[in-house]
């Protein structure tokens, strides 16, 4: 092993702390995924040297990269879904509640932008994160067309609910992926952007949605994210 892939010195783990290892990996591996310039490329042993093991540590919690992976994912996808419920707990109606789970989806791409390219980069290959391993980011999609469609044709099919849905999360999307992308652009405020991206798809003035955009540290969506571990 060259020196500079040598793990760093560590304490072992007092016994019954096995998950506190557990949650310095997942912790490791987020961080890795988030920040590499190419994280499709990241390997167990630079997990390992990130925490301080040896790589054969990992397969006490894991058997494998990819079941690392996926559960770093799983945490993701559950942690920003419970940001958009939270954000919308106290919506009094339905186009509150919708301002609310698209204004914390946003705030949060933004505000953690390696964490939303993690889970909406594409960037992995099939062989390590199959696509049922985004099969948790179905809950936030969902509410989102649930939401949507609260406010707009009561009568619509479920088929034109789900694609009026995909249609707003695919514009979500975008938003986030460009100003992410592009940040040196003369970007009009974040919040409008919202709204008006809010009101083309609801047919509702942007007048009626501004003040209903969660103010940022009242909206958890715009809070920091909390450690993926703590999904354990």
């Amino acid at each position: 092993m060259a020196p500079q892939e040598r793990s760093a010195p560590r304490r072992r783990n007092p016994r019954g702390q096995g998950q506190l290892l557990k949650a310095q990996l997942v912790d490791a591996a987020a961080k890795l995924l988030a920040t590499l310039d190419q994280p499709e490329t990241l390997t167990l042993r630079q997990v390992a040297r990130e925490v301080g093991v040896a790589p054969a540590s990992i397969y006490s919690h894991f058997p494998d990269l990819s079941a690392l992976i996926q559960h770093v994912l799983r945490l993701r996808y559950e942690e920003l879904s419970r940001l958009m419920d939270e954000a919308a707990r106290s919506a009094p109606d339905p186009l509150a509640d919708l301002v609310a789970r698209c204004a914390a989806y946003v705030r949060w791409g933004v505000g953690q932008p390696g964490h939303y390219r993690t889970l909406f980069g594409g960037r992995m290959p099939d062989d390590l994160v199959p696509g049922s391993a985004h099969g948790a980011g179905a809950e936030p999609l969902e509410a989102v067309v649930v939401s949507l469609a609260a406010v707009t044709d009561d009568q619509a099919t479920a088929e034109r609910q789900w694609q009026a849905g995909l249609l707003l999360w695919t514009a979500l999307h975008g938003l986030v992926s460009l100003y992410n992308d592009h940040g040196n652009m003369p970007w009009p405020p974040l919040d409008d952007l919202i709204t008006d991206l809010i009101s083309l798809h609801t047919a509702r003035p942007a007048a009626e949605i501004a003040p209903l955009l969660p103010p940022c540290g009242d909206d958890p969506g715009s809070a920091g994210t909390s450690s993926p571990s703590s999904g354990l």
